[in-house]
C-alpha cells in the first residue's frame, strides 16, 4: 500500500487558499484583507501607544472607521493601480522594465494613495453655494490623508485640504525610501502571485508602527498641554 503523503503546514494551506481566492475574486479578496489588516492596525496602535476609548471599548468607532476605510476604499483602489501597473509592464523582465515599475509605483501610484481627494459631501464656508461641495480630483474615491482627515474630524474642503498639504510631503519621504525596496525584493524574489501577500505584510508592519509612534507623540503632547494648563491656573 502507498502510503499517504503528509499534511501540508496550516500556514501553506492558508497561502494557497488565499492565492486561490486571489485568482478567482481578486477584487473582493483585496477589499476584505485590506479592511481586516486596517482594523487590525488601528487596534495594534491604539494597545501598543496606550491610547484607551472614551467609552473602554475594545473594539470602538475608529477601528470599525478604518476596517471600513480598508473594505472599500484602500482594497479597491490598490487593486486598480496594481492591475494598471502589472499590465503596462507585462511580459517585460528587463532592468528597464523593473526601474520603471518601481519609478511609475512611486511617483504616481503612491501620491494618488496617499493624498487622492474625491467627489465627498463636505460642508463649506459658504453653505448655499452648493457646486463647492464635490472635491475634483484623480481617483474615483478618497484615499489615505483626506479619509484620516475627515475621521479625525475635519468637515470643511479647507481643512481636508490643509491636511492633505501638511502631511503629504512627510509621507512621501518615508513611501521613497520603503517603496523601492519592498518592489526591488519583490522583483529578485518573488513571483507575481506572491507580490499582494508581500506587499500586504510589509504595509502592515511598517503602518503599525508609523500609527504606534503617531499616537504616542499625540498622547505626550495631550500630556504636556495638559501639564502647562495646571501649571497656569497655580
Amino acid at each position: 500500500m502507498v502510503s499517504a503523503p503528509p499534511p501540508a503546514p496550516a500556514s501553506r494551506t492558508f497561502l494557497a487558499l488565499y492565492l486561490s481566492a486571489l485568482s478567482t475574486n481578486p477584487l473582493r479578496t483585496k477589499a476584505a484583507t485590506a479592511g481586516i489588516l486596517a482594523g487590525l492596525q488601528e487596534l495594534i496602535g491604539q494597545r501598543l501607544s496606550g491610547q484607551k476609548s472614551k467609552n473602554g471599548d475594545i473594539i470602538d468607532l475608529r477601528v470599525i472607521q478604518m476596517t471600513a476605510y480598508g473594505l472599500f476604499v484602500s482594497g479597491p483602489l490598490g487593486h486598480y493601480l496594481f492591475e494598471l501597473l502589472t499590465k503596462a509592464f507585462k511580459g517585460q523582465t528587463g532592468t528597464p522594465a523593473k526601474v520603471g515599475q518601481i519609478l511609475v509605483s512611486n511617483l504616481i501610484m503612491s501620491p494618488i494613495q496617499n493624498a487622492g481627494e474625491s467627489f465627498l459631501p463636505l460642508s463649506t464656508t459658504r453653505p448655499r453655494d452648493r457646486s463647492r461641495r464635490l472635491l475634483p480630483s484623480l481617483p474615483p474615491q478618497p484615499v489615505y490623508l483626506s479619509v484620516m482627515a475627515m475621521i479625525a474630524g475635519a468637515r470643511t474642503r479647507e481643512q481636508v485640504f490643509n491636511a492633505v498639504r501638511t502631511g503629504l510631503f512627510p509621507m512621501m519621504k518615508v513611501s521613497w525610501v520603503v517603496s523601492p525596496i519592498t518592489m526591488a525584493l519583490a522583483q529578485k524574489f518573488l513571483p507575481v502571485t506572491l507580490w499582494v501577500p508581500f506587499f500586504n505584510i510589509v504595509s502592515f508592519v511598517f503602518g503599525t508602527y508609523v500609527n504606534t509612534m503617531t499616537k504616542r507623540k499625540r498622547l505626550q503632547q495631550e500630556l504636556q498641554q495638559e501639564r502647562e494648563q495646571e501649571r497656569k491656573r497655580e
